[in-house]
């Protein structure tokens, strides 16, 4: 079916400013733990597919094949750690460093192919790694102050570290998903592992003795714009846009999410990085988009493209 011209670079510009204020919302509320501001946004989320999935597709969980729940209850897991880790990293470093961290997955994803598929390594796959490795070292090295120092000590290394922590997380749920989505429906494996990453997290904050009650009316409000704005918009308005454009030029779109949401925690938490932190991030930026050319191989059309992305 064809489209007018300006239907994807819209789709493209309204994914990326979605995924762009994952961060903001995150640290908006902040009278909420992250486990349950991660648990609140899967769980609107898996909400919000069950009736679209329904309409869409019918029955269609009954469908995946039994030998692939294992991995849809790990890929679940995957993804409730990487949000917990993320989340709880904006506690503790800038947005910036944050975000541009976590959005390293590519790179890790592209070790594990090696590692798990037995891809050949290819050479802008190393020299991203290694522009990547230059750049966190130096973002570590900058340092800064927390953003909240009532929760962390002057240091950001524990928030960069909790962010990398989130990148090799959501790296392990696009490699199992490499697996699964060969033989289930994007809707389906969307809808299976936020539910399974929304009852890990439900549970998580219980065993934590947090609560899901008590916080201000707007928190409430953010709960719901993280789902449907990052989660559904975001992740979906990319999705649509892998049906039309090459995966490697879609991944590159994604580079522009530390931008805008930097520009965003400027604008709204008046938080701005020093030519240290904005250094290394450009040296990571450019070992992504190395990496992300890399990895050029055909991939299924029906990707769901970064999960962290956020």
């Amino acid at each position: 079916m064809d489209h007018p011209r300006w239907i994807l670079p819209v789709f493209l510009a309204l994914g990326m400013l979605s995924i762009s204020s994952s961060a903001i919302f995150v640290r908006l509320c902040d009278d909420a733990p992250p486990v349950v501001i991660a648990a609140a946004r899967l769980g609107i989320a898996t909400l919000i597919l069950v009736p679209g999935l329904t309409l869409a597709r019918g029955p269609s969980l009954r469908r995946i094949p039994r030998r692939l729940w294992p991995h849809i209850l790990l890929g679940g897991a995957m993804l409730a750690a990487h949000f917990f880790f993320w989340m709880t990293s904006l506690r503790h470093t800038s947005v910036l460093s944050s975000v541009v961290i976590v959005t390293t997955n590519p790179i890790f994803v592209g070790i594990g192919s090696l590692v798990f598929f037995g891809e050949r390594a290819r050479r802008n796959l190393v020299l991203g790694i290694a522009l990547a490795a230059a750049g966190g070292a130096l973002i570590t090295l900058a340092g800064g102050p927390a953003p909240d120092p009532a929760r962390a000590s002057g240091s950001t290394v524990y928030g960069n570290l909790l962010s990398l922590l989130g990148a090799l997380t959501a790296s392990g749920y696009l490699l199992i998903g490499r697996r699964v989505r060969a033989d289930v429906d994007n809707l389906s494996y969307m809808l299976g592992v936020y539910g399974v990453a929304a009852l890990i997290l439900c549970a998580a904050a219980v065993a934590q003795g947090a609560s899901f009650t008590a916080y201000r009316p707007i928190t409430y409000l953010y709960f719901l714009l993280l789902a449907v704005a990052p989660q559904l918009i975001g992740h979906g308005s990319l999705n649509y846009a892998l049906r039309h454009l090459s995966a490697t030029l879609v991944a590159i779109c994604i580079l522009a999410e530390p931008v805008g949401a930097s520009l965003l925690a400027y604008l709204i938490l008046g938080e701005s990085a020093d030519r240290w932190q904005a250094a290394g991030a450009a040296l990571i930026l450019g070992g992504i988009f190395l990496a992300g050319r890399a990895d050029a191989a055909p991939r299924p059309k029906n990707i769901e493209p970064d999960p962290r992305s956020d």
